[in-house]
């Protein structure tokens, strides 16, 4: 909330030729130069990528993205590529890939939709629909059920209020209608959970809570806890976790995705990538904070080669 820092800023002397001709050249002939690539695409938007994109097609007529999955493999790969698409499209593919075969990730849809603004979820939507020729909402309903599929549905529709307004009589109702509908009447009456959470502005949600724990004397975290299980559990957490502190609820993703023998490297990567341009500088001071070592040292202790190269480059 408030004033968070990205690590990707606009590119002051950005040339978007220059930049196709020094990643030609980095493609071409003998060898690949990683440095180069590194250098340039970690320290562009996401729009000035894209800008790079189109006029490497219109200078040389390849497809730049094509150029560089010839060139790159692996992990390596994979972070080139997610920061080439733009952050909507990203998103969209993101979701696709949790949905599609045997099986469904729900820890990504839950990751993706319970953190998005109402305009993040909307171009989402519509690019879904372009790349895929399918409706990101249909998808949701065939790939998840019961409480979690009427909770992303209503996620899915982005209508929640994004002022900062608090209004204290509302956070005390609506407090008392998630005690009603929690102690003793779980699985009847998910739904003024779902109404709660999907709808109000993450400020009033914290007046909520706080008014929850006031006049109920337990923390909402715990009640959800007790009450709920599973991928439910997890979306209604992820929810009240980013209410009150977005940066936070990264940080311990990304924790997580590193901590203990081998990495969770999609949760690293798309976590890392989705907010290089939204709050990652906030997300690493939160990191350091908690955890007293630097997000860096850990994805240094974590990764190699490239992969580490350029996820370091991207976290600045």
């Amino acid at each position: 909330m408030g004033n968070v820092q990205p690590t990707i800023h606009p590119y002051a002397d950005f040339d978007a030729a220059k930049d196709a001709k020094d990643l030609r050249k980095a493609c071409k002939g003998l060898g690949t130069d990683e440095d180069k690539i590194i250098e340039i695409l970690a320290n562009r938007t996401a729009k000035q990528r894209h800008q790079i994109k189109e006029e490497y097609k219109r200078s040389y007529g390849d497809d730049l993205v094509e150029v560089l999955k010839g060139e790159l493999k692996g992990d390596f790969e994979k972070v080139v590529l997610a920061l080439m698409d733009l952050p909507a499209v990203y998103d969209a593919k993101e979701l696709r890939k949790a949905m599609k075969g045997a099986g469904t990730d729900e820890d990504v849809l839950v990751e993706i939709l319970c953190t998005r603004t109402n305009k993040q979820i909307q171009k989402m939507r519509f690019v879904y629909n372009e790349l895929f020729d399918r409706d990101l909402e249909s998808d949701l309903k065939s790939e998840t059920s019961g409480a979690v599929e009427k909770l992303l549905i209503a996620l899915v529709q982005g209508n929640r209020d994004e002022t900062t307004d608090v209004n204290m009589s509302l956070a005390n109702s609506d407090a008392k209608e998630l005690h009603e509908a929690g102690k003793g009447h779980w699985g009847t009456d998910e739904l003024a959970f779902n109404s709660v959470l999907a709808t109000r502005n993450m400020m009033q949600l914290r007046a909520t809570f706080k008014a929850y724990k006031t006049n109920y004397g337990e923390d909402i975290e715990d009640v959800v806890k007790s009450e709920t299980s599973g991928m439910l559990q997890d979306a209604y957490l992820a929810i009240v976790h980013c209410a009150m502190d977005a940066q936070e609820y990264f940080a311990k993703k990304l924790y997580k995705s590193m901590k203990g023998t081998g990495t969770d490297d999609d949760t690293l990567i798309r976590c890392i990538v989705s907010r290089s341009q939204i709050d990652l500088g906030t997300i690493k001071e939160t990191f350091q904070q908690k955890y007293e070592k630097t997000l860096a040292s850990f994805v240094a202790g974590d990764c190699s080669g490239d992969y580490k190269k350029i996820l370091l480059a991207v976290i600045h």
